[in-house]
């Protein structure tokens, strides 16, 4: 492919003035209803996010994958627009937080690639304040592209016309829609329910879809189109040929980038699925790998499957790979403790208990920079581990959010609480596996 190339998509970023506003159900619905009409829509979620891009991925039946100018990098991000708009009839893009909020923030995003911004806006106890809102997405930074505001979770037509009215004229208004409980989506501590977990999604999804039709945002001619340019793609070599990782994948480990299977597959590592809770036996695996998720949700399950314990410590003590992340770590754990002090065994190979706390204790960005490489990825978590083995730390790009997270390495396990991106450092991801 030339860097020359390019290809022209309609294409929203569909970002707010905070979480909780509504994005998530806004761009799902917005993905369903054109899903609905026969196009083909490509969704993608700004910044580190692994629950929404399930949600997402049921709308557009496709694979949802992240995109951050840090974390994935200008250039993957690029590679990924370009493709998504060789195929789909119609690009999606939810934000992270607020339209400003982070470093990279949406609005970073968005400017980058010239794409249009529709702002969800929760005018649930607003009137005129809502045109002051507005007015300040718009002009905050002149250089971005705001294409209008979509009203969310209003009182009915006489609100929905009060808010209108208060829109200075250059200020698109989309529409409206009603505070509707049968399309909420419910949260745990960690954010939205997973997609798997979520009662009638696609009731829900259909009826969102329904509301969205009414709108401005319902009609496809109101999606402006935009042109990415391509990128130079390297062919990856495969020196993980003949590598069988077990991943976990169950309820409790089940936050697993896409884009991290797809390079490993790349790569030609042979990805062998297995479950902690169901599966009595470790699968012949090489490496392992442990995601992370809500083993504290599991902990009964997780603690009597003694078989599967018994086989990833002997795994372990073969001085094979393990690579754990955040709910990973935990499981590697003597003890993790829930939020009512409820605990449960786990596999007692890193010394020390994890308790989950009320409040989130780390959110941040995270540079990993071990003797195979610097890899890129972040740190979301509830949880307190008290250990007293010696560890190697990260560094935070954007520690005035955040804390830098410690790295524990034991023979070939390597275990922190970051969520690793592996697309960036694939050079770093294959000699981790080849150990």
């Amino acid at each position: 492919m030339s860097k020359n190339a390019t290809a022209k998509c309609p294409t929203l970023l569909i970002s707010s003035i905070a979480s909780g506003q509504g994005k998530t159900t806004v761009t799902a619905a917005l993905a369903w209803h054109f899903r609905q009409q026969g196009l083909k829509v490509r969704v993608f979620k700004t910044g580190p996010d692994f629950l929404d891009p399930k949600i997402l991925e049921v709308a557009s039946s496709h694979p949802v994958y992240q995109l951050d100018l840090w974390m994935t990098g200008e250039e993957q991000c690029r590679e990924q627009l370009y493709a998504a708009a060789t195929r789909a009839d119609l690009i999606l893009i939810e934000g992270v937080m607020g339209l400003f909020d982070g470093s990279p923030s949406s609005a970073e995003l968005a400017k980058f690639f010239n794409i249009p911004v529709v702002a969800v806006i929760d005018a649930s106890a607003m009137a005129g304040t809502f045109a002051a809102i507005a007015h300040g997405l718009k002009y905050y930074d002149k250089e971005l592209k705001f294409h209008g505001v979509l009203a969310n979770r209003i009182g009915g037509e006489s609100h929905a016309q009060m808010l209108r009215e208060s829109l200075p004229q250059k200020i698109t208004w989309f529409g409206a829609l009603s505070r509707n409980n049968e399309i909420h989506l419910n949260e745990r501590h960690l954010g939205l329910l997973p997609a798997n977990e979520i009662k009638a999604l696609p009731d829900k999804l259909n009826l969102a879809a329904e509301m969205l039709a009414k709108t401005g945002l319902g009609k496809f001619s109101t999606i402006p189109m935009t042109e990415f340019h391509g990128v130079e793609k390297k062919e990856n070599e495969t020196p993980l040929n003949n590598i069988r990782i077990g991943i976990a994948q169950d309820e409790a480990f089940c936050f697993c980038y896409q884009a991290n299977l797809d390079l490993l597959l790349s790569l030609g590592a042979k990805l062998i699925f297995f479950s902690p809770i169901h599966d009595t036996q470790l699968p012949e695996i090489d490496s392992l790998y442990l995601p992370g998720g809500y083993p504290e949700l599991h902990l009964e399950k997780l603690q009597n499957n003694v078989k599967m314990k018994s086989d990833i410590q002997q795994h372990f003590n073969s001085e094979k790979t393990i690579l754990a992340e955040c709910g990973g770590l935990l499981y590697l754990t003597d003890t993790i403790y829930d939020i009512n002090e409820k605990h449960g065994n786990m596999l007692g190979i890193i010394s020390g208990e994890a308790k989950l706390q009320k409040r989130l204790v780390n959110i941040s960005m995270q540079s990993m920079s071990i003797k195979e490489g610097t890899i890129r990825g972040h740190s979301y978590h509830h949880s307190k581990l008290d250990t007293t083995i010696s560890v190697n730390s990260m560094t935070s790009p954007n520690g005035k959010f955040g804390s830098p997270e410690a790295v524990y390495r034991i023979k070939n396990l390597i275990a922190s609480y970051m969520h690793l991106y592996m697309p960036s450092n694939p050079k770093a991801i294959t000699k981790l596996f080849l150990r």
